[in-house]
């Protein structure tokens, strides 16, 4: 019987500890969600609309609690986790708003003598794999339309962060949700990837990183199962010769280093026109350097430790090879006293000149890091930022909303800014190509991926 144990990144210390599932319960589990399952696609979807709403109060009525927790599991500081509630309660409720729309029946059209339409049906049973950078942001998008669309769902959370998962499960039983239509399984990767393959599961939702998306298409292979696949990224700005200056200072800052930069959709390769390049650069490190790095749970920090040492020692490796390979740093550790080698807490930088070909560029960095370089016109921006094995978000700061919807079409991405980024509107699809994934969540797309069309062609007699 194996332990997971969740070690904060504030002091080090044990946090959590968990027994994972064994063979028998993971087991009953699986044969619970099938029989819940039934019953609750055969609910109304208002009876569903109602019981997700409670869910949400609930949810909101927890939010200190599962703020003060966010800063212990993963490091975010404290004035900023209280936005992961709200923006949890957002994703929610305009999922819940927008299923009615989103599952109507589809009329064919007429024709006579018959009534034709396309119904959307629930899979079955959604497993849900989620990541523990926004442990409730990311689960949301998954768990609340797949119960909106009559699924029950099995939740896995990382082990950093097990107890989101358990307050999902706290508060849906509040809530009222019937037993065994919404459960949390505490998992090794082994028997994760066992669930993955057992025929009861209907749908997999993972969010991660690129080789666990592939070890999650591997564990999937031999079933005829969908797989949404949210994965990693290493986003592109460019900020053009029109662009509001200071605007996209302070916009193009915060989106690199919110969280201490772990956002799969965190920016990280800034392109800036030549004519801006020096003002650009000189007023983001004037601005980085306005951070305060340090204990999560003071309320006067604005940036947190990396989830865990090791992932802060792989980031320095990055940064070393970055610089090894002709970027500049803009920033000296020591202006950070809190960032020590041998934890978790590491100082921002940002990366100058980056060469196209370094780390920065080219690989994601899941921390504080980003990389800048000046380009010459709107065709050299869009060829950089197409030059990446990613595609999750784009964005382009200027005053010129038909050169951004001419270069949006261009970029090869699943989310397209203009003068903003770092966000996700619950009305558009989250979505990424090439190596950020497959599938889709948010949005009445997001519905079809979790649902399957069954058509109904019915002849009339008189």
């Amino acid at each position: 019987m194996s332990t997971i144990r969740t070690i904060s990144p504030v002091d080090g210390r044990l946090y959590a500890e968990r027994t994972a599932a064994t063979a028998a319960e993971i087991d009953a589990a699986l044969g619970r969600a099938r029989a819940a399952q039934r019953q609750w696609h055969a609910s109304t979807l208002a009876a569903r609309a109602a019981l997700l709403e409670r869910f949400c109060a609930e949810f909101e009525s927890r939010g200190a609690a599962i703020a003060q927790g966010l800063a212990w599991q993963m490091g975010r500081p404290i004035r900023f986790a209280p936005s992961e509630v709200r923006g949890t309660l957002e994703r929610a409720r305009y999922m819940i708003g927008a299923a009615a729309g989103a599952l109507a029946d589809l009329d064919a059209g007429p024709k006579p003598g018959f009534r034709r339409f396309i119904r959307r049906e629930p899979l079955g049973v959604v497993f849900t794999v989620a990541a523990w950078n926004y442990p409730y942001l990311i689960a949301v998008n998954s768990v609340v339309p797949a119960l909106m669309a009559g699924n029950a769902v099995i939740l896995k959370h990382s082990a950093q962060t097990p107890l989101a998962a358990e307050a999902f499960a706290e508060c849906l039983a509040a809530a009222g949700l019937p037993p065994g239509v919404f459960q949390v399984l505490h998992l090794s990767h082994e028997d994760t990837e066992r669930v993955i393959g057992d025929a009861r599961i209907d749908f997999v939702a993972f969010t991660g990183s690129v080789a666990g998306g592939r070890a999650v298409q591997r564990a999937a292979a031999e079933r005829f199962v969908g797989v949404g696949l949210e994965l990693g990224g290493c986003d592109p700005v460019y900020v053009r010769d029109d662009a509001d200056l200071q605007h996209a200072v302070e916009n193009i800052v915060d989106g690199a280093y919110f969280n201490s930069g772990q956002s799969c959709c965190g920016l990280q390769r800034i392109f800036v026109h030549e004519s801006l390049y020096e003002p650009f650069t000189r007023g983001a490190v004037e601005l980085i350097r306005q951070y305060r790095l340090g204990d999560p749970l003071d309320p006067e920090t604005t940036l947190g430790p990396l989830v865990r040492t090791a992932a802060a020692d792989a980031v320095r490796a990055q940064i070393r090879a970055a610089v090894a390979a002709g970027a500049r740093p803009a920033l000296e550790e020591c202006e950070f006293p809190a960032s020590r080698a041998g934890t978790p807490y590491l100082a921002p930088q940002l990366l100058l000149d980056a060469p196209v070909s370094s780390t920065v560029m080219r690989e994601e960095i899941f921390g504080p890091v980003a990389g800048v370089m000046q380009v010459a016109s709107d065709a050299e921006a869009v060829a950089r930022m197409n030059d990446s094995a990613f595609g999750l978000t784009a964005a382009v700061w200027t005053r010129d909303a038909a050169a951004a919807e001419r270069l949006g079409a261009q970029v090869e991405t699943g989310t397209f800014f203009m003068n903003r980024c770092d966000y996700l509107d619950p009305a558009l699809a989250w979505v990424g190509v090439k190596d950020s994934g497959r599938g889709c969540t948010l949005s009445v797309v997001g519905y079809e991926h979790l649902t399957r069309p069954k058509s109904f062609h019915l002849r009339v007699m008189t």
